[in-house]
């Protein structure tokens, strides 16, 4: 909204709806398309590798109707002066968001996309290669290969929704034990998979 100050921008999104859905298979359609409107428009030097991760990026499972993407960047300074502006100006949100927590560094650079009635579409989450961010990536690819916990984690999701339908925040948080869990989990398993010289 325009006007507002970053407080009242975060207090506004953090209270939006969560709705939980069933799998939609456009959801990868949907990813690949703003996949290629990012790197036809941002700068090329900037923008390294992009992917889908979170639970859309999961065939089966439930999710909020919001594509998650990591962009790797090559530099969060050159982000904040370069695309974040570039993204505003098309009416993404942009936020400088901490990794953990209130205010806990590193920060990175977050961006709402929303459609023509206002409902989120997709979250852009810029880091550097170097982020913990990029294993999320192993808990994506860690339910894509067991789809009982995928099924575990989707009931989770509706009943932490149902709980927690307007904090944002309450419903992430309620989820950490479960990610950090598994995530643990995958390393383990793909760290097994690597052949060892």
């Amino acid at each position: 909204m325009e006007g507002e100050t970053p407080e009242q921008k975060i207090a506004r999104v953090v209270r939006e709806h969560v709705a939980i859905v069933p799998y939609d298979p456009v959801w990868p359609m949907l990813f690949e398309k703003e996949q290629d409107d990012l790197r036809s428009s941002l700068p090329r030097d900037l923008v390294k590798r992009i992917e889908h991760f979170g639970s859309t990026a999961v065939p089966g499972l439930a999710a909020k109707p919001i594509i998650d993407i990591l962009v790797e960047v090559a530099s969060l300074e050159e982000t904040k002066q370069r695309i974040a502006p570039l993204l505003e100006a098309k009416g993404y949100d942009y936020f400088w968001r901490p990794s953990w927590g209130d205010s806990t560094p590193p920060f990175y650079a977050w961006f709402i996309k929303r459609d023509a009635a206002g409902i989120r579409t997709h979250h852009i989450h810029m880091v550097e290669a170097h982020f913990e961010h990029w294993d999320r990536l192993l808990f994506r690819d860690y339910l894509l290969r067991h789809p009982d916990v995928a099924r575990e984690y989707g009931d989770l999701k509706m009943r932490l929704a149902a709980e927690h339908d307007r904090d944002r925040v309450a419903y992430t948080l309620a989820k950490t034990e479960f990610i950090l869990n598994v995530t643990a989990k995958a390393k383990k398993y793909f760290e097994s998979e690597v052949p060892h010289s």
